[in-house]
C-alpha cells in the first residue's frame, strides 16, 4: 500500500541454549566460561548441556548447571548408542532450545545433531574443505571460522558471542576483542570425602604423614597414546623426588584396568611410592588432587581437573599446544619444547597423525621435570 513502509521483522530473542560437547571432559573446563556466559544471558535453568554419559562427569562437579539440564547420551554398544542418541534429541527438541553451539572441532556427528536439534541459530566452527579442515557442510547457521591460534576458552567464549549476530557478520565479528573470565570453579569436597581418601593414601602408603605428596599420571586417552611422556622416565622423576628429600612420597594414578601405571609404580621399588590405580572414583581422584601438593601429568583430563583444586600441575605437551589447549589456571605449569614438527595433531588432520616416534615427548627431559617439581616444592 501507498505510504506504508515494509518493516524487517525483528529477531525473536534467544531464551534457551544448547551446547553439544559429547566427549573429552579436559575440554569442558575450557568450555566453563563460555558456558558462564551463556548463563548470565538467559539463566542458568535455560541452559542446557548434550554429552556421553560417561563425560557428564566433570559438569555435576563444576556445578554450572542443573543436574537435569545436562542431558547424558548412554553408550555401551551401537545399539544403545543409537536408542539413546534419538531419546536424547527427542529430549532436546521438546525443550524448544532457540540456539545450539557444537564444541566439537569438526566432528560431523554432532553437527548433525546441532541441526536436528530444532534451533533456528546454531554456532560452529567451519572450515572450507581447502584449509585442510573438514567440511561439515551448511548446518550451521553462523558458521565461525576456525582460528588455530586461538585458545579454546576463547573460541568457545566467542561462540557465545556471535548469537545476536547476522550469519553474514560472524567473519568480520572476528576482529572484534573478546571479554573472557576464565576463573575456574573450586572443587570443594566434604569433610566425609577428605578423610575417606586420605585414610586410602595411608594405607596405600603405610604412613600417617605422607606430606609432601606428588601424584604422577603417566597415563592418556586411548585417541591419542603419542601424548605420553615415556614410562620409565616417570619412574626416573620418582626415584629423584624420593632421593632428594626423605619426605617426599610419590603416587601413581590412573583408571580402573590401566595395569601400566601400577607396573610403573612397583618398578620404583620404594615403599614410598605406591600406586592409587583404581582405588578411587573419578570425585575420590579431585579429592586426592586437594591433598596433594604436585600432579605432573601427560596432556591429558587430569591436567584440566587439577585446574578446579588447589594442586600445582606440570603439564607436558608435546604433539598438541598448550597455546590452544593449556590450563590457564595460576597454578598450571605447562611444558612443551615447541619442535619444528609440533604440533602435529590438529583440528586439520582430524587429530591424527602420521608420526609414530613421538620425538616431542622424548625432548622432553626428566631433569627439566624434576627441577620444575622441585622448584614448587622448596625441597
Amino acid at each position: 500500500m501507498t505510504g506504508r513502509r515494509s518493516r524487517r521483522a525483528a529477531p525473536r530473542p534467544i531464551r534457551r541454549i544448547l551446547f553439544i560437547k559429547l566427549a573429552e571432559q579436559g575440554a569442558t573446563v575450557l568450555a566453563y566460561p563460555a558456558i558462564r556466559k551463556a548463563v548470565d544471558r538467559v539463566g542458568r535453568e535455560n541452559v542446557f548441556f548434550l554429552v556421553f554419559q560417561e563425560n557428564r562427569f566433570i559438569l555435576d562437579v563444576m556445578g554450572v548447571l542443573p543436574e537435569e539440564n545436562v542431558l547424558a547420551i548412554p553408550s555401551g554398544g551401537v545399539g544403545r548408542l543409537s536408542v539413546g542418541g534419538v531419546r536424547s534429541l527427542a529430549r532436546v527438541r521438546r525443550l524448544r532450545v532457540d540456539a545450539a553451539i557444537d564444541l566439537e572441532f569438526f566432528a560431523r556427528s554432532s553437527a548433525i545433531l546441532t541441526y536436528l536439534s530444532g534451533a533456528r541459530v546454531r554456532v560452529g566452527l567451519h572450515g572450507t574443505g581447502g584449509d585442510g579442515a573438514p567440511y561439515r557442510g551448511d548446518l550451521m547457521t553462523h558458521r565461525l571460522p576456525y582460528d588455530p591460534d586461538q585458545h579454546t576458552i576463547d573460541a568457545y567464549a566467542r561462540m557465545v558471542d556471535v548469537l545476536d549476530i547476522a550469519p553474514e557478520d560472524v567473519s568480520t565479528s572476528l576482529a572484534h576483542e573478546i571479554q573472557v573470565d576464565d576463573k575456574l570453579p573450586e572443587f570443594s569436597p566434604t569433610p566425609e570425602e577428605l578423610a575417606h581418601v586420605e585414610a586410602v593414601v595411608r594405607r596405600e602408603l603405610g604412613a600417617d604423614d605422607y606430606s609432601p605428596l606428588v601424584l604422577l599420571n603417566p597415563n592418556a586417552s586411548d585417541l591419542l597414546p603419542i601424548r605420553r611422556w615415556p614410562g620409565g622416565r616417570y619412574v626416573e622423576l620418582a626415584r629423584r623426588l624420593i632421593d632428594r628429600s626423605p619426605k617426599v612420597h610419590v603416587a601413581f594414578t590412573g583408571a580402573p584396568g590401566e595395569a601400566a601405571a601400577d607396573a610403573l609404580a612397583a618398578r620404583v621399588g620404594s615403599d614410598r611410592c605406591c600406586s592409587m590405580v583404581g582405588k578411587t572414583t573419578l570425585r575420590e581422584l579431585l579429592v586426592l588432587y586437594c591433598l596433594a601438593d604436585v600432579l605432573v601429568t601427560n596432556d591429558s583430563g587430569p591436567a584440566h581437573f587439577a585446574s578446579l583444586t588447589p594442586i600445582q600441575a606440570i603439564t607436558l605437551f608435546g604433539p598438541e599446544t598448550p597455546k590452544r589447549f593449556g590450563s590457564r589456571s595460576p597454578r598450571s605449569h605447562l611444558v612443551w619444547k615447541q619442535l619444528p614438527c609440533s604440533p602435529c595433531v590438529d583440528a586439520y588432520n582430524n587429530r591424527l597423525t602420521t608420526c609414530r616416534h613421538g620425538r616431542c615427548m622424548q625432548h622432553i627431559s626428566v631433569d627439566e621435570v624434576f627441577e620444575m617439581a622441585r622448584r614448587i616444592m622448596n625441597i
